[in-house]
Order: C-alpha cells, then sequence, then structure tokens
C-alpha cells in the first residue's frame, strides 16, 4: 500500500507478540471448533462470521537527511542521541534506535513504536481485540447456558475430550485480555482527545499540554488522516496526514 515496512530486532518484543498471536489464534481456531461449529451444523444458531498491520508499520522514522519544510525550521530540533534534526514532539526511542515523529510509546506487545504514522492501527488493534475478546466470551458463555446440548459429538477428538479445561483457559485470557485492551484503549482516546501523547504525560513537561485545545473531530481527524469517520474503522487502506504545524503543541 506504499507504506514503508518497519520491523525491530528485540527479543522481548518478539515474546510479547508472540503471546498475543498465541491469544488470537488459540480464540479464533479452537472456540469456534467447540462452539460455534457443532451448533450451527445442528441448526442452534443460524450462521457463523467466519484479522497484524500495526506491528510492520513504519511509525514515523524520521530519515538520516530530512527536508525541514521552509516555513517550519523554527520548529525543529536537534537530537542529543542521534544527532539528527526532528519535528518538535518528535522522541527518540532507546530500543528502535532512531527518532519517531510525534512518537506515543513504545509498545512490545506489537514489537514496534507507536508514532505518528501507525498511532491509527494501533487503535484499529485495539478496538478489534476488544470485538474478538467480547465474541469469544459471548459465544463461551452462550455454548453452557444458553444454546442447547450437542448431540453429536467425537469424543475421540482431543477438544471435545478437554472442552471444560479449554473453555476455561479460554475465558480467563478473554478476561484478561478485554481488561488490559479496555483501559489501554481509553488512555489512548483520552491522549487524542486532550492532544497529548503517552510520553508527553509522563513528562509533565508542560502544564498547558494537558487541556485539550481543539475540537475532538480534529485531533482524531489528524491522527487517522482523514475527517471521513466511517475510514477511521477500516485498516485496509492507505493513510493521507492532514497538512498539521508541527508547533501546535510544546515537545518532549
Amino acid at each position: 500500500m506504499g507504506l514503508r515496512i518497519h520491523f525491530v530486532v528485540d527479543p522481548h518484543g518478539w515474546c510479547c507478540m508472540g503471546l498475543i498471536v498465541f491469544v488470537w489464534l488459540y480464540n479464533i481456531v479452537l472456540i469456534p471448533k467447540i462452539v460455534l461449529f457443532p451448533h450451527y451444523e445442528e441448526g442452534h444458531i443460524p450462521g457463523i462470521l467466519i484479522i497484524m498491520r500495526a506491528s510492520f508499520t513504519d511509525p514515523g522514522r524520521l530519515p538520516e537527511n530530512p527536508k525541514i519544510p521552509h516555513g517550519e525550521r523554527e520548529f525543529w530540533e536537534l537530537c542529543n542521541k542521534c544527532n539528527l534534526m526532528r519535528p518538535k514532539r518528535s522522541h527518540h526511542c532507546s530500543r528502535c534506535g532512531h527518532c519517531v515523529r510525534r512518537m506515543d510509546h513504545h509498545c512490545p506487545w506489537i514489537n514496534n513504536c507507536v508514532g505518528e504514522d501507525n498511532h491509527w492501527l494501533f487503535l484499529q488493534l485495539c478496538f478489534y481485540t476488544e470485538l474478538l475478546t467480547s465474541y469469544a466470551l459471548m459465544f463461551s458463555f452462550c455454548h453452557y447456558y444458553y444454546f442447547l446440548p450437542v448431540k453429536k459429538r467425537n469424543l475421540d477428538l482431543f477438544v471435545v475430550r478437554h472442552e471444560l479445561a479449554i473453555m476455561r483457559l479460554a475465558a480467563f485470557m478473554g478476561i484478561t485480555m478485554l481488561v488490559g485492551i479496555t483501559g489501554l484503549f481509553y488512555t489512548q482516546l483520552i491522549g487524542i482527545i486532550t492532544d497529548t501523547t503517552s510520553i508527553e504525560k509522563m513528562s509533565n513537561c508542560c502544564e498547558e499540554i494537558s487541556r485539550p485545545r481543539k475540537p475532538w473531530q480534529q485531533t482524531f481527524s489528524e491522527v487517522f488522516g482523514t475527517r471521513w469517520k466511517i475510514l477511521w474503522f477500516i485498516p485496509f487502506r492507505q493513510r493521507q496526514p492532514l497538512r498539521v504545524p508541527y508547533h501546535f503543541a510544546n515537545h518532549v
């Protein structure tokens, strides 16, 4: 889609990202096999609804010789770690080893920085992970308390013989992930509404930075690269950044 591939060599990030993939696959593969498919075959439910771009998208890494717009030179500064010019509100990531435009944080769960160019994808990742987790928990509940008992069962299958343990593990992982993702998603939404990154919140470098100075529609439009709200939910598109000067807030 015309985007640069960004991959971080970090074993800790690989482990975190691998855990997330395992939880996804566990709920995507085993929950349908235990709950959806058997009930669908026996007509208990009318149909079934049979999703990592944020990890590999460039978060906004600055090139070695960036082209500084003529009218914005005063809003750029020199990084004291990599000795490269960067726009204000950029931050140098110690794990990735380079500066990222409007960096929010380095997320080990996607093994990548969350910055200007992939923040919208990270928000979509949180949103759809919540939906997927709620989807798995809902069908786990319906399997025991709503659906009719499945009559045709192959007891030779591993997932059938250990169904209770698998369902309990899925419920535990689902609840844990739902609580964690909900908290993360909430802090991200508050950060966008107040036009403040996580790094700026932790540094507390300016009292004014915690006050919203823009309508929430504008801050979200800048993150997602479009004012069409329906496109905020579509990951399979190319983000076109809105032209906004870098001097609207102080920097880290």
